[in-house]
């Protein structure tokens, strides 16, 4: 079986890698993950401090952050 899938070309300066979807996907992921850990230490988070992930704000943001990198940029390429 065949991949039809087209590549593109990979940008060649800063101004295009930044308007590129190689920069904006996994950039938007880490912004929304760091935006949802927050979102859900604000409202959800463990009050008590025997949670070891979601009692301190500084530890769910970047889990967040890092758990939409992983979502956003997945080994798997898509057509």
């Amino acid at each position: 079986m065949e991949n039809d899938c087209k590549v593109a070309a990979k940008p060649k300066n800063v101004k295009e890698f930044i308007k590129s979807r190689i920069f904006w996907r996994p950039f938007l992921g880490v912004l929304t993950g760091g935006l949802a850990g927050f979102l859900y230490y604000h409202f959800v988070g463990c009050s008590t401090g025997s949670c070891p992930i979601t009692s301190h704000s500084y530890t769910i943001i970047p889990f967040g952050a890092v758990m939409g990198y992983l979502i956003t940029s997945g080994p798997c390429k898509k057509c």
